[in-house]
């Protein structure tokens, strides 16, 4: 299991024979990478972490004033404008939203969740829908940021 002991030992909690935390590369830093398949609509996984009031890097957004810090999993799901997984943050789950391929890293797209990112970036997914720039849903794209000013 990826989680520690003290979050408990439900089955459904990522697996470290499924799933791993590695690097992916230095642009988009760690990722989810996944060994095994998984098929459109199937549960990954049931998700645990430390419910907090701060927004931070790894923390995923449970209601208005709630996040959820994950430092074993879904806080390192990576981004994409065409993810192949969706966080339902109501029940804790992460679900597949098209078939996932073994050895392959999971990616959510982050406005699915966030009113507010921790940081806005640059996307650079590649994909055909891709947006350019990544904010959170009540939120504008922050100018400065995007040309680079601080």
């Amino acid at each position: 299991m990826l989680y520690p002991k003290e979050y408990g030992d439900d089955p459904w909690f990522p697996q470290a024979k499924d799933f791993k935390v590695v690097d992916k590369n230095g642009i988009e830093g760690k990722g989810i990478f996944c060994y095994k398949s998984f098929k459109k609509g199937e549960l990954l996984a049931k998700i645990h972490g430390e419910v907090t009031q701060e927004i931070t890097q790894h923390t995923l957004q449970i209601d208005e004033t709630n996040h959820l810090l994950d430092l074993y999993f879904v806080g390192y799901l990576l981004h994409s404008c065409n993810p192949n997984v969706i966080v339902d943050m109501k029940n804790r789950t992460v679900r597949a939203l098209r078939q996932i391929k073994a050895n392959s890293f999971l990616y959510m797209d982050y406005a699915s969740t966030e009113d507010v990112l921790y940081k806005q970036f640059q996307c650079s997914c590649g994909s055909a829908n891709c947006r350019g720039w990544i904010h959170g849903k009540k939120e504008k794209p922050n100018n400065a940021t995007k040309t680079g000013e601080s």
